[in-house]
């Protein structure tokens, strides 16, 4: 496949995805775009779920992993992740650094039993993890748009396969949620899809979770969307905040941007020689009980 039909294919199947989940304009018609998008999602209380959509016959999945490219000690993960990880120019050329940039390594977010968002450390089954964060400056009457990246080297498949069973049921569990101090989403519905399933092709499992975010900084409420993808041992996820003059569509757009960067260079980093997409890199560069309170940024 050329690279340029990869990152494109890519690219519409999260942004499906993000629909699915809910990130539309808004109203019936976003209602709309839900009943059509036949992913598994979490039902209005009362209401059976929509059934899920059969993979196409003809999908290309994702290649092999090459076994001499997984990690299998933390340093060697951190290598990886430094070959993976985001920039703010894999999200589009108005996003930059924010303060901080990047996140303690040694924390991890844990989601108490008050559905409160605290801090602790990294579970033994995860060999290194980094958060990186970014933002659409306030500009010309729009508010500041917060995004967040993080990647996590896993020990072992069925480690990162837990990570996406134990968040799934965080949603299910806590439709309301206090990021930090301060900040909270509400009404969070969540949307999960396997490789194949609504012409899903650039992750093994894919997690989306919609919500209205409110902060006593920026008011709202505002769209905020949160994605977590799994490849192989790894995970990924992109989270955003909207603000004042963005709608849903233009915070899916660019969190779509990051998340599509950072699955190809996964893929040409740990794929089989043969089997990955070529230049994948180059590219994607355009376009959890109770814990302390966590008042610092996290990966939320």
């Amino acid at each position: 496949m050329a690279p340029g039909r990869a990152a494109r294919g890519l690219a519409l199947a999260l942004l499906g995805s993000l629909l699915a989940a809910g990130c539309t304009d808004g109203g019936k018609d976003g209602e709309d775009e839900k009943k059509k998008a036949g992913a598994r999602t979490t039902p209005a209380p009362g209401k059976p779920a929509p059934t899920s959509s059969a993979p196409a016959a003809d999908a290309q999945k994702l290649p092999d992993i090459d076994p001499a490219k997984a990690p299998r000690t933390p340093a060697e993960a951190r290598a990886l992740i430094d070959k993976v990880m985001a920039t703010a120019e894999s999200f589009g050329p108005d996003v930059v650094r924010r303060t901080p940039y990047e996140n303690d390594p040694t924390t991890w977010p844990v989601l108490g039993t008050d559905c409160a968002w605290g801090l602790a450390p990294p579970p033994a089954t995860v060999l290194a993890t980094r958060t990186r964060n970014f933002e659409v400056p306030a500009a010309k009457g729009k508010g500041a748009m917060k995004l967040s990246a993080v990647v996590t080297v896993h020990r072992s498949v069925r480690d990162a396969e837990w990570e996406m069973a134990d968040s799934l049921e965080e949603g299910m569990r806590c439709p309301s949620q206090q990021l930090r101090t301060g900040e909270n989403v509400s009404n969070l519905w969540t949307n999960a899809m396997a490789e194949g399933e609504a012409n899903q092709l650039n992750a093994h499992d894919v997690l989306n979770e919609y919500a209205s975010f409110t902060s006593r900084e920026s008011g709202g409420p505002q769209p905020y969307v949160w994605m977590l993808s799994r490849g192989w041992q790894f995970t990924i996820a992109v989270s955003g905040k909207a603000a004042k003059g963005y709608t849903d569509r233009d915070l899916g757009n660019t969190l779509v941007q990051g998340n599509v960067a950072m699955l190809l260079r996964l893929e040409a980093a740990v794929a089989k020689a043969d089997e990955a997409k070529p230049d994948a890199t180059k590219t994607a560069a355009p376009a959890k009980s109770g814990a302390a309170q966590n008042d610092a940024e996290g990966a939320r």
